[in-house]
């Protein structure tokens, strides 16, 4: 196995002072599609056109927000004795996708209370959206180097990796050594994801089954995917938090399908059709 030092830059566009990273273009672009697939499917089910937008303007703040505080929960002791500010600098690197997920869950909740909305419906129109924005996010890790596996084996090169266009294969050598593109791993699981979602919601689910299953499905590539993975998150140093929480999400998400049933939580599908 032969390896390449040929990288993408990740640098985007500079214009005097400024710098705009290929990082924040495709997080952005993520971002608008998702709310762009949101808002259509929002608007066919009676929701107003600007529900999604308004919703965006304060999860997208709280989901950095929490999604620092959860990277700084568990990497702790990489703060100890630095100045307080460390904390908030996000432009170092340190942000979790879990943490992000729980900002905007319990924002997406407060949000539905206030506007007089069913919550578990805003959930599963925005779920497929989402899903694609995490598939097309994690091409932003492809170009930071981050994220990424540990070496490949000789194996898995001559079986998978060199069928991979020359571009990823070459990004993903670093110092010398051809890395995991997990980044790729999770992209694509998130597509397949993405296109499940709509499957389902196709086929007139309860409510709230879509965004249930996006969490289901979503967690079951990220517990596979993240044991491959070189800069995770440690409980006790010993526990992948990702892997953890992964299955803590999976648990409680088949949980609340079987109780909702039983309790006749939910007894409508988007058609009106009773269970």
């Amino acid at each position: 196995m032969s390896v390449l030092n040929t990288t993408l830059d990740p640098i985007f566009i500079e214009i005097g002072p400024i710098t705009i990273y290929w990082y924040a273009v495709i997080i952005v672009t993520g971002v608008v599609i998702g709310l762009w697939l949101a808002t259509k499917e929002g608007v066919r089910l009676g929701f107003s056109k600007e529900l999604y937008t308004d919703l965006l303007m304060w999860a997208l703040p709280i989901a950095i927000i929490s999604a620092r505080l959860y990277y700084v929960v568990f990497e702790w002791q990489r703060f100890i004795g630095q100045p307080l500010w460390k904390i908030f600098a996000v432009w170092e690197g340190g942000i979790a996708i879990h943490g992000a997920l729980i900002g905007s869950v319990i924002t997406a909740y407060i949000f539905s209370e206030k506007r007089d909305v069913p919550f578990w419906k805003v959930a599963d129109v925005a779920a497929p959206s989402i899903i694609i924005g995490q598939a097309i996010g994690r091409w932003g890790n492809f170009m930071n180097q981050e994220a990424h596996g540990g070496p490949v084996s000789d194996a898995v090169y001559e079986n998978f990796i060199q069928y991979l266009p020359n571009f990823i294969e070459n990004h993903m050598v670093i110092d010398g050594i051809l890395y995991h593109p997990t980044f790729l791993y999770e992209s694509i699981w998130n597509l397949l994801v993405f296109v499940g979602l709509l499957w389902l919601r196709r086929r007139n689910p309860l409510r709230g089954e879509v965004f249930l299953n996006y969490v289901i499905w979503y967690s079951v590539g990220r517990f596979f995917i993240e044991g491959l993975r070189t800069d995770s998150l440690y409980i006790l140093g010993l526990l992948r938090t990702a892997q953890v929480i992964s299955i803590v999400l999976i648990i409680v998400s088949i949980a609340l399908i079987i109780y909702r049933r039983k309790a006749k939580q939910v007894n409508v599908a988007y058609n009106g059709k009773k269970l």
